[in-house]
Formats: structure tokens, sequence, C-alpha cells
């Protein structure tokens, strides 16, 4: 980690305002970086080196000219499901291969008229479908952290697990994420870093690569609170092309970081007491219940009854969202292509070989549960449990609660190639006891890091807002940085 790329993006910010340093500087010391790193963590599946240089180099005319933007000259990674043109956009599927966009997803082109800087494509599970980076077709990703004592490679969570190793090993200096059942928070949480999932239809979903299209919204992954709410501000717009798009404005979400909580109510729901929850997932939500009273935030006990039927009926939405989405895919336009006797041969070997088996097996729920005879049993039931959900949010919140705290995730960071997870998809699924519900719901929700496991590894803490108040968020998220500390693995790779 070279002392250019330890800097947090409000801090590169500054430097480069100075002119401490170029942009173009930095954008090579993260490029060097990523060229000693990825061969061993796998992050990046697309470097782009030339473009990035090329970018750096106008952000430093613009900066010269005092026409610098609210991210100018700052490198960051892009998950693979973004569209970014002329560059690889596979979700990393076998499916889409040599796949270049000739148009640009509205986030990062966001993004760009900022000043930001591209470094290349992160790593994810394949179509945004995994908990723990594995099912990509580019292999796993892995976590930066190291248990003690211990060699033994761990996962970065999922899907956007590059995006978080990227961010935790100083790969960038911050990443774009999506999120549509946990997949932005649960990586941030197991490598120390800060993620948000802002609220659903704060961020355009065009071009980027639909999985359940009720449920995902892209986000960042940064270092800290700060950085987070610089990238959610750049990133967030309302959007035409998006008929989900909210035509609400972005606020300056980095004035919120600081904030005082004196007068705010934190909701504590008794649902998220799971049972076999290690202790010391119990004992740092408790310091995190501590912080918030120490802030000035007053602590109400809050019941939210439906969380047990969340999981359930989240994978009875999302793989059927899935089914219908992943239908476009078919190797008659673009992508792979296996040839058949006749069309409906190709057709069945371009999917057959292109898809990987979590993918596949999303599918084929997807498909079950959409099928004549038990589309009223399991999807129609499922969406009626996802309302009963979203009221019981609704019925917090109109009691004066502000935000929800919670834990993250259900326990830290597990090895690759886990036996008892790889054998069994609804342990895996389990990982997304604490996220889900907010996705259903349509609500923010901030993973920030709140302290270390008893085998050295991070561990985050969940803050669940109303709709549209992430700044909210932002305030209370920088409490919990405050008072835990700022976290960084220590370098081995």
């Amino acid at each position: 980690m070279s002392e250019l790329t330890a800097l947090t993006i409000a801090e590169a910010r500054e430097a480069l305002a100075r002119k401490d340093f170029s942009a173009l500087e930095l954008a090579d010391s993260y490029l060097a970086a990523i060229d000693a790193a990825n061969p061993v963590l796998n992050a990046y599946v697309a470097v782009t080196p030339e473009k990035a240089r090329a970018m750096a180099r106008g952000s430093d005319a613009r900066i010269a000219a005092g026409e610098a933007g609210t991210l100018e000259g700052i490198p960051l990674g892009i998950k693979d499901l973004f569209a970014t043109e002329g560059v690889h956009t596979q979700a990393c599927s076998h499916i889409l291969d040599k796949f270049e966009p000739r148009y640009e997803s509205t986030v990062t082109a966001n993004l760009w008229t900022d000043g930001a800087v591209m470094l290349g494509k992160l790593n994810m599970d394949e179509f945004a479908m995994g908990s723990s980076n594995e099912t990509s077709h580019y292999g796993p990703v892995i976590n930066p952290w190291r248990r003690k004592d211990s060699n033994l490679d761990l996962v970065p969570g999922g899907s956007s697990g590059g995006s978080a190793a990227a961010t935790a090993a100083h790969l960038c200096a911050g990443a774009t994420a999506t999120d549509t059942g946990g997949s932005i928070r649960q990586p941030a949480a197991f490598t120390g870093t800060v993620g948000i999932k802002p609220t659903y239809g704060r961020c355009s979903r065009w071009g980027t690569v639909a999985f359940a299209s009720s449920l995902d919204q892209a986000g960042p992954i940064a270092r800290d609170v700060r950085d987070a709410a610089i990238l959610l501000r750049s990133m967030a717009s309302s959007d035409p092309k998006d008929t989900t798009s909210v035509d609400h404005e972005v606020p300056d979400y980095e004035a919120a970081v600081g904030r005082s909580l004196k007068g705010l109510r934190i909701g504590i729901p008794k649902e998220y007491r799971i049972d076999g929850m290690p202790a010391e997932i119990e004992e740092v939500w408790q310091r995190g219940i501590a912080w918030m009273r120490d802030a000035g935030a007053e602590i109400v006990d809050v019941s939210l009854p439906h969380t047990k039927y969340a999981l359930p009926a989240y994978y009875i939405v999302a793989p059927a969202e899935a089914s219908s989405n992943l239908a476009r895919y078919d190797g008659v336009r673009y992508g792979l292509r296996v040839p058949g006797k006749d069309v409906a041969e190709m057709y069945e070997n371009t999917r057959a070989a292109g898809f990987g088996r979590e993918v596949k097996r999303r599918i084929m729920i997807g498909t079950y549960v959409l099928s004549a005879g038990y589309y009223d049993a399991y999807y129609i039931r499922a969406q009626k449990v996802r309302t009963l959900i979203k009221r019981d949010f609704e019925t917090v919140f109109a009691d004066g609660i502000d935000a929800l705290l919670t834990p993250a995730t259900p326990s830290a960071a597990f090895g690759i190639a886990d036996e008892d997870l790889a054998s069994d998809p609804v342990k895996m699924y389990l990982n997304d006891i604490f996220t889900v519900t907010v996705n259903m719901a349509g609500l923010p929700g901030i993973a920030v890091p709140a302290g270390l496991s008893g085998e050295g590894t991070p561990l985050g803490l969940q803050l669940i807002g109303r709709p549209f108040d992430e700044e909210t968020l932002f305030a209370a998220g920088a409490v919990i940085e405050r008072a835990a500390g700022r976290f960084q693995p220590k370098k081995w790779w």
C-alpha cells in the first residue's frame, strides 16, 4: 500500500486541489498496486490502464484550469454489473463472453461527469447471485483479511466481493457496487469497509445488468463513512431512462457526516436476535447500542414481526424476477453462442454452457414459482409477505423511530470452499438474513465496521433508515466509525 493509495477519497481530493501530486501520479500508484496484488486477490477481471491514464490527464487539465469536479482525479473500480462503453461488461458470466457495450450506465456516467477515473472492472458473483463471490466465471475473490495465525483464504462476501476486497486492499479509492439482498452491506462487513444500499429509486438502474428488478439498487463501497457519502452524491440522480428512478433532490450527504444524534430515536428490533448467533455478534451489537446512547440518541426496543418470513419470501421473489430477466441471454444477439441443429437446440446449448450452477439453480426456482399452478401459491404469497414486511417498517417509523440498528451479518468472513456451506445452498443463503428485509421494503441501509472478531477479522453493524433519509444513516454511521476506529488488513499479498 503506497502513500498515495493509502489516502481516502476526501484526503486525495484535497491533496489534488493543493497540487501535492497529479491525478496521473495517483492513477499510476493504483495501477501499480493492482499489478502487484491482483494475481493473488483476483479482485479485478479487467484492468484499463490506458483509459485510466487518459482520464487522469483530463482531470489534471481541469484541475489546472480551476474546473475540477467533485471527484476530479479520484481512481475508482467498477463492479462488472455496470455497462462501461467499449469495456468488458459481463456480469462475471460466461454467457456474456466478450460483450463490450456501446453505451454507459447512468451511475458510471455520473461519476465520469464529476471527474472520477476508471481503473477497471471488478469481480463479482455471476449475475450478482451469491454471498461469497465464489460463483464468478473468473474464480473467487480472496479477502485481504486473514484470521490470526492462519493462511486460510477467506471470502470477501458477495455479490460485490471484488468491490469490497479492492477497496479494503487499496486497489481503488472506492468502488461501485449493487445490492439485491445484501450484496453491498455483507461484503463491506466482511472486509472492514463501509457500504451503503440507498433507497430503491435513489440511483438509476439504467445500464446495470438486472438480477431482480424490484430489488436491485446501486451504491458505493468505500473506506470510511465520509467517502461513501461523497460517492453516493455523485452516483445518485433522477433518470428519465429508468422508470423506477425517483425524482427526488440529492442532498449533500457529506454534510451529514458529523451531525449530532441528539434527539434521534434508534430502534433495536428484537427479531434480529436469532438462534445460534455467535456471542461476538451480540457483543458488537451491544457496543453499538452504547455508542448510539452516548451520542445522545434514545434507544427504543421495537418489533418487526414479519422478519422471520423475509428470507423465504426473498428467495421466491428474487429468483422469479431473475428467471424473467435472464431469459434474454440466448446466444442470438451478443455473448456466447454454442451451435445446435436448430434454434431451440442452440438456445439450450448456449444457456447450459453459459450459466453457472448457482444461476441455473435460481432460474429453475424462479421458473417453477412462476409456472401455472404454483404462481398463486408461491409468488403471489411472497409478494403479500413483502407488503407485510414493508408495513412493519412503516409502523415503526410512524412511531417516531429515526433509524434501526442491527448486526450486518450473522458471522465474520468464512473460508473459501467451506464444505458445510458448499454442500447446502440454504446455509449460504442464511448469510443474507439481516439484510434482505431492507431490499424487500426498498429502504436505505448502511454497513459500518464496528470491531474485530476473536479471530481478528472485521465485524459490521447495520443501520436501516427511513425512505430517502440516507443522511441520518451517514450521521449515525460516523458515530460508530469514530467509536470503533478504522480497520485495515495487514498486508500479506
